[in-house]
């Protein structure tokens, strides 16, 4: 039997009047992956993950689930973890994910999910009384309640302290541990480096670099940067084996091995005392490929 992705966008275009959001653009996501979309701000990546999830329609193109056009019951497979849900105050988190779960012909066991999400220690708590970590737990959990097996995260970490953020990610780590496909939006390029098999970045509608996140660290970055005054380098410039590339008064000298780099630059008598270390990662790539940070 053919095995098709989880879900297919097929040359995609969104149109505002004048203004295009996305052009053209085609992605596909392979099941069982966590799969990352990047993007500056007006990029068209909260356009595009509308349109996927079905919450907007293309001006062209189209969405294939499993291979085949979205059909009545691709709700009930799939699960949307919000940036921002109106949660009703007068409920607890056991009265709300019953609530939900109401609403499901197959859903999960409420104790089930709570004890996937570590909420069986708040599950009396009224959901005015939530912190912000607890309440995106309890989010995670109302987009789990239905047992989906694509769920889609929208910066589910935003706001959060590092210590919840990462019990988040701990989480959404054992969701995908059960098999699940996500589709996961984020403004932290940590958070995208940690969680993603692969990630497409997007600018202007369309998508300029799609991969795995290490491949695209190698692909578009020199190795690490060994960073040093332009003076300490001033008299073995013309003798450095590297590449290099001047940043106002600094000299970044661009190695693939460390421990090599720092000893071709001792045998030159260069003092090392102040050098500073740039480890390439994904917001190097998405800097030179955007010329923005994430957040712009």
């Amino acid at each position: 039997m053919e095995s098709h992705p989880i879900i297919e966008a097929l040359n995609i275009t969104k149109k505002y009047g004048p203004v295009t959001a996305v052009e053209d653009l085609s992605l596909s996501v392979p099941r069982g992956i966590c799969f990352g979309l990047l993007g500056p701000n007006g990029a068209g990546k909260t356009t595009l993950i509308e349109i996927i999830e079905g919450i907007l329609p293309p001006t062209a193109g189209e969405v294939r689930y499993q291979g085949r056009p979205r059909d009545t019951v691709f709700r009930e497979r799939i699960g949307i973890m919000f940036q921002h849900t109106a949660l009703l105050s007068f409920l607890t988190v056991r009265e709300t994910l019953a609530t939900f779960r109401a609403l499901y012909r197959k859903p999960a066991g409420i104790d089930e999910v709570m004890d996937l999400c570590h909420l069986g220690e708040i599950k009396a708590r009224y959901n005015d009384k939530l912190s912000g970590g607890q309440r995106q737990r309890l989010l995670l959990a109302l987009a789990l309640i239905n047992q989906p097996e694509l769920l889609f995260l929208d910066e589910p970490s935003t706001g959060l302290d590092p210590q919840a953020r990462r019990n988040l990610w701990d989480i959404i780590a054992r969701v995908k541990a059960q098999g699940k496909s996500i589709i996961l939006t984020t403004h932290y390029m940590e958070e995208a480096q940690q969680m993603c098999d692969e990630v497409a970045i997007i600018d202007k509608g369309k998508i300029i670099a799609q991969d795995a996140p290490d491949r695209l660290v190698t692909r578009h970055t020199r190795g690490i940067g060994i960073v040093l005054g332009q003076e300490m380098l001033r008299d073995v410039m013309d003798r450095i084996p590297y590449e290099t590339t001047r940043q106002g008064d600094r000299v970044i000298v661009h190695v693939e091995d460390m421990n090599r780099g720092v000893s071709s630059l001792i045998d030159l008598g260069v003092d090392l005392t102040h050098m500073n270390v740039q480890i390439p990662n994904l917001e190097t790539v998405f800097l030179k490929l955007t010329g923005r940070r994430l957040r712009d």
